[in-house]
């Protein structure tokens, strides 16, 4: 079903509705049934005779902050029991964060939540408890005598309580589930060696971690409260319960499910004997008013069917999806990269692990018009995200699931790579079935462009192409000697060579890069680059050195000095390659025949034949000399 079918749906059901006449309110009569963007569903309510007793009071705060008055905690939303989804009574509240005052620096935060004599439990199955810390064990005292806990230990360099963590108590966290009928805890923390750090505790909704963007320990210091579920009912010892009972099938009620005595969760016990109550098939309302159920018809029925199947589908298509990001995820190394960036040797803030739905976001679905640049190793396109920060996104090839490791290495090493004239790799992601990486933004194009497009505005003067070959020279030295790990880009041209706001020269596209020990003089790899730049010592042997990056360099310097492409049909069949076009003017002496008109104007000759010696020794055949 399309979003314009399920808006035809939505426009149905709500004619039906005025056709069936008007709807109940959740609310009793002339009290309000809102705060803010939560409804008021009676027992609770607003103001004097809206509620069924005081633990059902709301305060509403500056007419959109609901209040649990009682209990003194921020309502998010509160749901009636469903029969049809098989959903209990449930309210979502704010319930504060609890930290050791020992290693936070202040008295503690706690929450010292009681519910006792009211109908509220926290839900088991909804909830989990959660302590993040180093070398923690945390005991959870329940005001029934229950005792639970976990412990957390310091495997990892940062805690991780992401979506995709596991938290069973290595990386500084550790989850558990609370005992049934829970009304009440506190939480003691245990120190097992010297205190590390500031450790956090709380009980939190299982669905908050895909909704947060919460982490590690600093996102934690962020907030002060976290979301989680309460399980609500009507208490057996009211008289209001049995009215509710006498009603019967009369008013739309389910007997005998429906306003019956049970037990929270489905024994009878003298524990928590609760009622709680469901409008029939073919109601809607509020089970607990009088006349609350009232009949829509069967229009109306097959319609509320149709949403339930859409709310099934979205459920599953969105199951789907999340299963397939972590397929993708794991496939593309993504377990790999999280456990390098997570151990003491890992830099986290060197790199970024990004969701796939901000860059989807960012480059409008990967819109065509969005489009960069395509090459052998990818298509790129130029993105904003949340921040307003302008970047580029690699949407790269498949890569073989054999080669993963070696590709979140180059990730690494990459992300590493901090020059003025090298493109930044800011981060990826690998949630897709793609891997995409993300670089900083160059503005102003390519050498390439420059050099051959004959519309370009901006002249690129004598000085300013020997800049660039120095800019590009510096950059290459670093790559070769200077990074932590030598790496040799093996593409280098004038069309990987951008040019930033102020046409300083930036290295880019690392895609077929490779990084090698440092005791290393070759890799020994397939034949892979671009027809004119290739060195031919490499296309002979397969084995690629630092000296096949300075071919390539070569061949960008002869188009510095010339302003013609690395391959032309215009020349004659043996000069079709600059290469070799360059080196045979040189060693006819007919440099100056070949060199672009405008340097000629604007260069010293002895500037313009240092770098021409220079370019020709670049391009020797024999890389050794």
């Amino acid at each position: 079903m399309s979003n314009s079918e399920f808006r035809i749906l939505v426009l149905l059901v709500f004619l039906t509705m005025q056709a069936s006449g008007a709807a109940a309110g959740l609310a009793r009569p002339n009290c309000v049934e809102t705060c803010g963007n939560v409804s008021i569903p009676f027992p609770f309510g607003i103001g004097a005779g809206c509620f069924l007793d005081p633990w059902y009071e709301i305060v509403c705060q500056n007419r959109s902050v609901p209040i649990l008055n009682k209990i003194g905690l921020r309502v998010l939303n509160i749901s009636l029991p469903n029969y049809r989804e098989f959903v209990d009574g449930m309210i979502s509240v704010s319930l504060p964060l609890i930290y050791s005052s020992a290693s936070c620096g202040g008295e503690g935060l706690g929450a010292r939540v009681n519910f006792n004599g009211s109908q509220f439990v926290f839900s088991q199955t909804e909830n989990v408890f959660t302590s993040v810390g180093c070398n923690a064990q945390t005991i959870v005292n329940s005001t029934e005598s229950a005792v639970v806990g976990c412990r957390s230990k310091c495997a990892g360099s940062n805690a991780d309580i992401g979506p995709y963590s596991a938290c069973f108590g290595r990386d500084q966290c550790c989850q558990t589930t609370l005992s049934f009928n829970l009304q009440g805890f506190d939480v003691d923390f245990q120190e097992e060696r010297e205190p590390q750090g500031c450790k956090y505790a709380f009980l939190a909704d299982r669905s908050w971690f895909l909704r947060s963007n919460v982490t590690g320990l600093y996102d934690l210091s962020l907030n002060d409260t976290v979301p989680v579920v309460l399980e609500w009912g009507i208490s057996n010892k009211t008289d209001y319960e049995l009215k509710l009972i006498q009603q019967g099938y009369g008013s739309g009620y389910l007997d005998p499910f429906g306003c019956s005595r049970y037990s929270l969760y489905g024994s009878y016990t003298s524990e928590m004997p609760i009622i709680q109550c469901y409008c029939r098939w073919g109601y809607r309302g509020n089970p607990y008013l009088t006349e609350g159920c009232q009949g829509v018809g069967a229009a109306f029925g097959a319609l509320v069917l149709c949403l339930v199947l859409w709310r099934l589908y979205k459920y599953v298509k969105k199951r789907r999806e999340i299963k397939l990001k972590e397929k993708h995820f794991k496939r593309n190394g993504g377990l790999l990269l999280k456990s390098e960036l997570s151990s003491p040797e890992g830099n986290v803030e060197k790199s970024k692990l990004f969701n796939s739905k901000d860059l989807e976001k960012a480059t409008d679905n990967f819109n065509d018009d969005r489009i960069l640049g395509q090459g052998g190793q990818g298509t790129v396109y130029k993105g904003m995200l949340t921040d307003g920060k302008i970047v580029a996104i690699k949407k790269s090839k498949v890569i073989d699931e054999g080669k993963v490791e070696q590709f979140i290495n180059e990730v690494l090493i990459l992300s590493q790579i901090n020059h003025r004239n090298v493109v930044k790799l800011l981060g990826c992601c690998l949630e897709t079935e793609v891997p995409l990486l993300v670089y900083e933004f160059i503005p102003n194009g390519t050498l390439y462009q420059y050099l051959h497009d004959p519309n370009q505005e901006f002249h690129v003067s004598w000085d300013t192409r020997l800049r660039i070959a120095t800019e590009i020279a510096g950059a290459l030295f670093y790559l070769h000697s200077s990074a932590s790990i030598p790496i040799y880009h093996r593409d280098i041209k004038s069309t990987n060579i951008l040019l930033d706001e102020k046409y300083r020269a930036k290295v880019a596209d690392f895609g077929t890069s490779k990084s090698v020990s440092l005791d290393q003089t070759h890799v020994t790899t397939l034949v892979q680059g671009t027809f004119g730049y290739l060195d031919p010592e490499y296309f002979q042997s397969s084995q690629f050195t630092d000296k096949s990056d300075v071919y390539s360099f070569g061949v960008v310097l002869a188009e510095l000095l010339t302003g013609q492409k690395p391959i032309s049909s215009l020349r004659e069949q043996e000069g079709r390659s600059l290469a070799t076009y360059f080196i045979i003017s040189m060693e006819e002496n007919r440099l100056f025949d070949i060199v672009d008109a405008q340097i000629l104007k604007e260069g010293k000759m002895e500037e313009i034949a240092s770098v021409a010696n220079l370019a020709k020794r670049c391009l020797n055949l024999n890389g050794r000399k």
